[in-house]
Formats: C-alpha cells, structure tokens, sequence
C-alpha cells in the first residue's frame, strides 16, 4: 500500500483463525474515502467476518487493520464505530425484536441509530434529531412510513428503514451485509435504487455491500472484490474485477456475464 494516500479501510496480512477452521487467510485490501465496494463470493467464503473487521466488531489474529485512520487494538472502538453505519443481519435479530415489542414506529426504529442503542433513549432527543430522523427516511423513499409500526412494515420497507437508521449518526463508512436478502424483486429494486441515491447525495461516503448476487450490485459500484475459501480471488475496479473469468473461477462454475445501464447479471454457462 506503499505511496497511496490513507483509505477508510486497510487490512495487511490480515488472517482470522478459530478453533476448527481458518475464517480469513492472508488478506491485503484498501477501501479509499468516496469509493463503494461490493463483496461477493460463495457461502463460507469470508465475506461476514471481513465486514466485521470494517466495522471494528472483530480483531484479527494476525496483520493490521486500520479504520478511518485508527488501529484496532490500539484506540477506543466505541468511539470509533459512532463514525461507522452497520446494516447486519444479527443486528436484526436482537434489536428489531426489541423493538417489535415495544411497538416502536419507523421514525423511532430511526431515531435509535443516533443513540447507537436497541431501544429509544428519549431524553437524549432533542427536534433536531426528530427532525433527522425525518429526513433519513425521506432520503431512502420511505418517508410516509414514519409513523406505521414497524412490527407491520413489509421486509422491503424494514430494509430501508434500517439504512435509514444507520444513516442517523451521519457516518463516513456504511456497511451493508446482505442487505437484499429476503427481498422480492420490486423491494429488492426499491432498496437499490435507494442505495445508489446515495452515492449521489453523499460524495464523501464510502460503502461496502456484501452480497451473494450480482444482480443486487448497484451501478453506483466502483470497486469488487472477489472472495472464495476466506481468500480474496480479485479486488479492484469494478469492470476489471467482475469478469467471466474471475467470476467463474469465484464460484467454481462457468459463467456468463452481462452488464445493461450499469447493472450486473450472471447465469451458468449449460452444456
């Protein structure tokens, strides 16, 4: 990484080691400010436990990992992460059934992104942040869902409401993990078209998006990396890196690739 500026996010040498099986091995990745990454590969391939690193959630075994300028390990990681948007699929199992509970709103599942917390903590509120709360979710098409439950909202709009909600905290690193999963195909484009909004609105925001398809890469994408048996195949610039070649040797089966207005698709290649 020699000569290059520093980049949100910086891994070197980076492995993640457990009992019974190697989670990551030998990784080298830089993330520059303003860029929007998408991580794909198989099941099992890493993709999970490389975004918890981002997030400063996880250390590593062994290397470095460097986040908005900070080493893990050697700073205060909650301060770290009040500048870090996280959009997790365990984070819905714990919060939303909290909040399912206490019957919160859209606007309160939102308004909790500014406290960082599972539940509101409504002393600590002021209009502004009701006010914000308005506006991140008008900013992701969902304004008029502000005041349903939550409880009710379909998957598709539950998926926008929690962008929205890790856009409270106005952060300049959002990582979204298989943010499309569940998703039927209008929600699915719905959630995109929202995420590729906001590389238009916010220049200065950097993105990670895990996903399994690439169907759900949005034509906002810059940069791919490409990951199988928790090594990295291939990173770089988007159109050089999702390729029939890389692709196919990813996911262990002959593809054919297409793009059309900037999104990407994929099918196997039938005998």
């Amino acid at each position: 990484m020699g000569g290059l500026a520093p980049g949100a996010v910086e891994l070197s040498g980076v492995g993640v080691r457990v009992v019974g099986g190697t989670l990551l091995d030998g990784v080298d990745w830089r993330v520059g400010y303003g860029e929007h990454w998408v991580v794909l590969g198989p099941n099992g391939a890493g993709k999970t436990t490389l975004l918890s690193l981002a997030a400063a959630v996880r250390h590593p075994t062994e290397g470095t990992v460097t986040v908005l300028g900070q080493r893990l390990g050697r700073m205060d990681l909650r301060e770290l992460r009040r500048h870090i948007g996280l959009v997790a699929a365990s984070q819905r199992l714990v919060d939303e059934e909290l909040l399912e509970e206490e019957g919160a709103s859209a606007h309160t599942v939102v308004l909790t992104g500014h406290t960082g917390t599972s539940a509101p903590l409504w002393d600590r509120y002021r209009p502004e942040e009701h006010e914000r709360a308005h506006r991140m979710l008008g900013e992701m098409g969902c304004g008029e869902l502000a005041e349903r439950l939550f409880r009710v909202c379909s998957q598709g709009e539950r998926a926008r409401i929690r962008v929205a909600r890790a856009l409270m905290a106005d952060p300049v690193l959002l990582l979204l993990d298989e943010p499309f999963a569940g998703l039927d195909l209008p929600a699915r484009e719905d959630l995109i078209t929202a995420v590729e909004g906001l590389a238009m609105t916010r220049p200065a925001l950097t993105t990670v998006t895990v996903t399994h398809h690439l169907e759900e890469v949005p034509a906002t994408t810059t940069h791919a990396l490409l990951m199988r048996e928790s090594r990295i195949c291939a990173a770089g610039p988007v159109e050089r890196v999702l390729t029939e070649e890389n692709l196919s040797g990813c996911f262990g089966r002959p593809l054919r690739v297409g793009r059309h207005e900037g999104r990407w698709s994929a099918v196997a290649v039938r005998s």
